[in-house]
């Protein structure tokens, strides 16, 4: 599989008048093209900071992170980030909030809203899309902001917790349709979760970070026995049980 980031020796430390915080420690890992990546560690270990590094929000204090893109061109990739919350607007209907980013780019080209369209047609939206955001159910809401995320085309999506704000039945329910969407549309995805259950079952390969300041403690290839890798089939693999003790032992040791 084609490496498409490669992240060496990032760290990065929060300053305050109180003094430092190291946050990151010497990380690094690939990320390969089209894979479904998950980054898992204990609260305040760096995993969302991580995030917004590869996002280029906020810049390292050390490493560096290379591409390597499969047109050959020097140029990052477009990254998609999707939050815990949906953070749809209220004055804005479904077809003009999932359009935003287009809207901001002023790429709202024909071509750009057929492709919207196709998107809400194809994920259940379509008749939804002069409805308000609190006309829609939790799950309905998180498809339209995985929508608004894939108008913009990007190369990697950036997943941090976003089903964490669901009821549980909701959540298997809807990671597992996004995770469908996901694979369907062969986009690279790195998912931050606590959720051990969910990572093993979304998930191509596992990150695990140790504690403050998170560095890699080891990666985990997730292989199951399975006819389809949906997050629901994923759970019943006979190699379901030994993936999850092996995560609680890595993060508890």
């Amino acid at each position: 599989m084609e490496m498409l980031l490669r992240l060496k020796n990032i760290g990065y430390s929060y300053h305050s008048l109180k003094g430092e915080i190291p946050a990151l420690k010497d990380v690094s890992f690939d990320v390969h093209n089209g894979e479904f990546l998950a980054i898992v560690g204990p609260s305040g270990c760096g995993k969302s900071t991580l995030l917004s590094i590869i996002a280029r929000l906020i810049n390292p204090e050390s490493g560096t992170i290379f591409v390597e893109n499969p047109d050959g061109l020097i140029h990052y990739p477009k990254i998609g980030y999707m939050l815990q919350h949906d953070h749809l607007f209220e004055w804005r209907n479904i077809f003009q909030n999932v359009s935003l980013g287009l809207e901001l780019k002023h790429q709202l080209t024909p071509t750009n809203i057929a492709y919207v369209n196709q998107l809400l047609a194809s994920y259940g939206l379509d008749e939804f899309k002069e409805k308000k955001p609190s006309e829609l159910s939790g799950g309905m809401r998180q498809r339209a902001a995985l929508i608004r995320t894939l108008a913009i085309k990007p190369d990697i999506l950036l997943l941090d917790e976003p089903f964490s704000a669901l009821d549980y039945q909701t959540r298997l329910s809807v990671s597992s349709d996004i995770c469908n969407i996901i694979r369907k549309t062969g986009k690279t995805a790195i998912l931050i979760t606590h959720d051990l259950s969910e990572a093993i079952s979304i998930a191509d390969r596992i990150v695990v970070l140790s504690k403050r300041p998170g560095t890699v403690k080891c990666i985990i290839p997730i292989q199951l026995t399975v006819t389809e890798k949906t997050p629901m089939e994923s759970r019943n693999a006979v190699e379901f049980r030994d993936y999850f003790n092996l995560l609680w032992k890595e993060l508890e040791s």
